[in-house]
Order: structure tokens, then sequence, then C-alpha cells
């Protein structure tokens, strides 16, 4: 199981980036999927999530701004961020876990965001 984020960078608040996540070889096929972030000194938020279905939910604090979607042919999930704010630096994570288990089981290995002033 391998899962491979891109995408990430420095921004000017107000900007916008994409993220993406390759997945390689994950059982089950079509996993729940997500984008979590941390900042320094903070928790881990879980920021966007989709389920096998398509259907997404979001933080409160991004939504409107990031939309999360996948390409299961190319087998890569996105996170679309538009009018980043000062809040949202952190390192983001792609996630994936079986849908009928509550906690992700696998991770990347994060794709840092900045965005300055």
């Amino acid at each position: 199981v391998q899962l491979v984020e891109s995408g990430g960078g420095s921004v000017q608040a107000g900007g916008s980036l994409r993220l993406s996540c390759t997945v390689n070889i994950i059982t089950p096929a079509n996993p729940c999927m997500g984008w979590l972030r941390q900042a320094p000194g903070k928790e881990l938020e879980g920021v966007a999530h989709i389920d096998r279905n398509g259907n997404t939910r979001y933080a409160d604090s991004v939504k409107g701004r990031f939309t999360i979607s996948k390409d299961n042919a190319k087998n890569t999930l996105y996170l679309q961020m538009k009018s980043l704010k000062p809040e949202d630096p952190a390192m983001y994570y792609c996630a994936a876990r079986p849908c009928w288990v509550e906690q992700y089981a696998y991770w990347g290995q994060g794709t840092l965001v900045t965005v300055s002033t």
C-alpha cells in the first residue's frame, strides 16, 4: 500500500493550490479517502473526506473553499484549495481506509502547504 502526495508549496493568501495523492495497491479497491492536516503545535484535523460513492464532507473551516475529488481510473485523489488563508498552512496528508473501518489505515508522507501574507 502506498499513497504519494504532491502539489504542496507556497502561495500567497487568497491563492490556490491543488494537491494530488496517487494510490498504489490498496485493498479494498475503492476505499474511503480523505485529506487531513497538521499545523505545528496543533492536532491533526480532518479537512475533507470522500466515500466510495463520491459523497463528500468538509471541515467547517474549509467549506466553500476546498474541494475533494477522485479519479478512480487514475487512482488519484485531489484536493483543490482556493482562497487560501493564513490559518491554512500545515502538512497535508492523504489517507485511506476501508469504508467499514472508522480510522484511516493508510497514510501518505505528507505535503507541506505554506501561505504568505
